[in-house]
C-alpha cells in the first residue's frame, strides 16, 4: 500500500502496534490482516512517521454501546443457567406445518415480542435491548404487530 501512494521513505508500524499485531486472533486469516494494513497505510496522515494505531474492525461504532447484551441460547435459557432466568415461555421454533410461510414467522414474531414485552413488565427500552434491537426498531415491529397498545 505505501509503494501504491509512492511513500518511498515510510518507516513501517511503531513496535507496540507490531505487538498487536502478533497478539491479536486474525478470524479472518490473512485477508483480514491486509485489509486492516492496507486501511491504516491510507488512513496514514504522515508517511514520515512510523503508523501507531489501527481499527481492527471497520465496523466498530464509537457511538455504541459498550455492553451488548449477549444472545442467550434458547436450550440453555430453558435449562435455567446461573444468572439466566429461565423464561416464562417457550416458543417452539418448528412444529406445526404450514403453507404461508410468511403468515407463520409474522405469528412467531408476534409470539417473540408478547413474550419479550411481558418478560420486561412492558418496559419498551428494555424490551428493546432484551432483544437486540435498537428502541425504534422495538417500536416498528410493535406497530407492523399492532402491539402498540399493549406496549403503552
Amino acid at each position: 500500500m505505501a509503494v501504491e501512494l509512492d511513500w518511498s521513505n515510510w518507516p513501517g508500524f511503531t513496535s507496540r502496534l507490531m505487538a498487536e499485531f502478533e497478539a491479536y486472533p486474525w478470524p479472518g486469516n490473512v485477508r483480514e490482516l491486509r485489509n486492516v494494513v492496507e486501511r491504516a497505510v491510507y488512513r496514514a496522515e504522515d508517511p514520515e512517521r512510523p503508523i501507531d494505531e489501527v481499527q481492527f474492525d471497520p465496523f466498530q461504532s464509537p457511538w455504541a454501546s459498550a455492553e451488548v447484551p449477549a444472545p442467550v441460547h434458547q436450550a440453555t435459557a430453558a435449562a435455567g443457567d446461573a444468572g439466566t432466568p429461565p423464561p416464562q415461555s417457550v416458543i417452539p421454533l418448528v412444529g406445526a406445518v404450514t403453507n404461508d410461510f410468511r403468515a407463520a414467522v409474522a405469528d412467531y414474531e408476534r409470539a417473540l415480542l408478547e413474550d419479550a414485552m411481558a418478560r420486561n413488565r412492558f418496559n419498551q427500552r428494555a424490551t428493546a435491548a432484551a432483544l437486540g434491537l435498537s428502541y425504534d426498531q422495538l417500536r416498528h415491529a410493535l406497530k407492523r404487530h399492532r402491539l402498540q397498545d399493549t406496549a403503552a
